[in-house]
């Protein structure tokens, strides 16, 4: 059975107190009833992890990750934060190509390799975030785009390592809108990607990965959305930062 994931992705949000706060009230959440196959990744900024791994560590199915690592182990990159650095302080997962990070950071593809590579040399789970702009949804090359993403990101892989991976589609036009793809489109594009991992590693490795769908998820359409059948659950921006919204987010896994 895949993995079914609500992952929180608090981006550059919440003070100090915000966070203790927030996480206090995740830490309340009873998650002892969750089934092994459903996981919860709370991605905080890099100067709360350390916070967040305190109050999460020891909770069934939850999950710390950083919000972004860089290419290399070490050296003189002032301000970076390396994949070594996350894992010396046990952090298990970190987002990779979110399309903010693409948009305003000018991230490649290529880049987004070496991330992806030095994340699994270093025992973090990468979660790889890959979707189109609304230009590319609106002239119907999506699949064409999303395809390219993965082939230049994700397909110099071994089979072992892409099943350590979990893939996140973004539409771009859905993030930070309110405007959600509809669960006909989530699913279409979940099928495609999939159908894309089967074509490069075979229909069984393909049928493990777990596939997010992320975009202006609430807990009003989380239910809708995962309950298409190549939808495994949900990066969840906004909404995360509601503790009580983003528990209702998790108790919507399929």
């Amino acid at each position: 059975m895949r993995l079914q994931i609500a992952a929180a992705n608090w981006k550059m949000n919440a003070t100090l107190d915000e966070a203790k706060n927030l996480l206090s009230k995740l830490a309340e959440f009873d998650s002892s009833t969750l089934p092994n196959h459903h996981k919860v990744i709370i991605s905080v900024p890099f100067p709360y992890l350390l916070l967040a791994k305190e109050y999460l560590d020891k909770k069934h199915g939850f999950m710390v990750a950083a919000q972004n690592c860089y290419t290399q182990a070490k050296g003189a990159f002032t301000g970076e934060v390396s994949a070594p650095m996350l894992s010396s302080m046990n952090v298990d997962a970190v987002l990779i190509g979110h399309s903010e990070r693409r948009e305003y950071f000018s991230e490649t593809n290529d880049t987004l390799a070496q991330k992806v590579n030095i994340a699994l040399e270093n025992e973090l789970t990468p979660v790889f975030c890959c979707g189109e702009p609304l230009a590319i949804r609106e002239a119907n090359t999506q699949n064409e785009y999303v395809a390219k993403q993965l082939k230049e990101s994700l397909y110099h892989l071994s089979s072992e390592q892409l099943m350590q991976v979990v893939i996140a589609y973004e539409p771009i036009w859905a993030i930070g809108t309110g405007r959600t793809a509809s669960d006909e489109q989530a699913q279409e594009m979940h099928a495609f990607i999939r159908s894309s991992l089967a074509a490069q590693y075979g229909n069984d490795l393909a049928n493990e990965i777990t596939i997010l769908y992320g975009g202006s998820v609430k807990g009003s359409n989380a239910a809708g959305l995962f309950a298409q059948s190549d939808v495994d659950g949900g990066l969840v921006g906004g909404a995360s930062l509601n503790a009580d919204e983003f528990i209702q987010i998790i108790q919507s896994l399929s």
